[in-house]
């Protein structure tokens, strides 16, 4: 089985080149759905969280609020968190690539925004950084959320810039396309030259705009 990580910013694609995977077959592993799953199931991941910052955890069950007073506005409470909740989602993405795996599955994807940060990228064959013009990108955003353009402004500033993904990744696909089943499609025959055992994939980098 081949997997793919798929990283990006938020309205740049990664939902439709997620979705070609899927109708391709292929298993998908959403790392923040995990990560909310485990909050909820995993007593050693929040006993861990509860270590570190005691009385964030009551009766087995996270006081966001509280925890969100004690991490969010420190940055290095920010990264001791990271610390502590990423080895659990990785053992379980990792499980779960066995399970699909061992079903027969020829792809998987690990779809998550800190890639690298969460070690994710390391069960990985290949990298794929999802982008599109920002202006695009904002659009999206505000029709998808239901923001104002300046919310969604504010949202894309706060993430990384495309320099930090491109220095990481293996692959680019611009999504510039006029709609998104174009995109779609063009997801489809990326992932499908893998597939199919060549690597014309490279073909795909820094692609100018679709007509």
């Amino acid at each position: 089985m081949r997997t793919v990580g798929i990283t990006g910013p938020t309205g740049a694609g990664k939902t439709t080149a997620l979705r070609a995977i899927e109708a391709m077959g292929g298993a998908v592993f959403d790392c923040d759905r995990i990560y909310e799953e485990l909050l909820r199931s995993s007593a050693q991941m929040l006993a861990a969280i509860e270590g570190h910052f005691p009385g964030t955890v009551r009766e087995g069950t996270l006081d966001r609020a509280k925890l969100a007073d004690t991490v969010f506005s420190d940055p290095e409470a920010l990264r001791d968190l990271s610390e502590i909740t990423h080895p659990y989602v990785i053992r379980e993405v990792s499980r779960r690539l066995r399970e699909a795996e061992e079903a027969g599955r020829e792809i998987a994807a690990i779809d998550a925004i800190g890639l690298f940060e969460s070690g994710a990228d390391r069960l990985c064959d290949y990298t794929v950084f999802v982008t599109a013009p920002l202006e695009l990108r904002l659009r999206r955003v505000t029709e998808r959320d239901g923001i104002d353009m300046r919310s969604a402004r504010s949202r894309a500033l706060a993430q990384r810039g495309d320099e930090y993904f491109e220095a990481r990744c293996d692959y680019k696909l611009v999504n510039d396309f006029p709609d998104e089943e174009k995109f779609f499609q063009y997801c489809r025959e990326f992932f499908q030259e893998d597939r199919n055992g060549g690597d014309q994939r490279r073909a795909f980098l820094h692609t100018e705009a679709h007509q």
